[in-house]
């Protein structure tokens, strides 16, 4: 499944993954960095389009806001 939202176009974002030195790391420097991707919460839901029901890959924040209607 695709990480990308049919109702917003919402896709990953990217950046980077700190890994930290020490023991209670919050305020220790940083060793490395390491590239992440960062995927929406897509859901897979059955909703209606033009009076048809079929099957779309939703965003969570687009479910809530009710831009759905299933």
């Amino acid at each position: 499944m695709s990480a990308v939202c049919d109702v917003c176009g919402k896709g990953p974002s990217f950046g980077k993954k700190l890994s930290r030195t020490g023991r209670k790391a919050l305020k220790r420097r940083v060793r490395s960095r390491t590239p992440r991707r960062f995927n929406p919460n897509i859901q897979r839901v059955r909703a209606k389009v033009d009076g048809t029901p079929t099957h779309l890959n939703v965003c969570t924040s687009c479910l809530r806001a009710g831009k759905v209607q299933r």
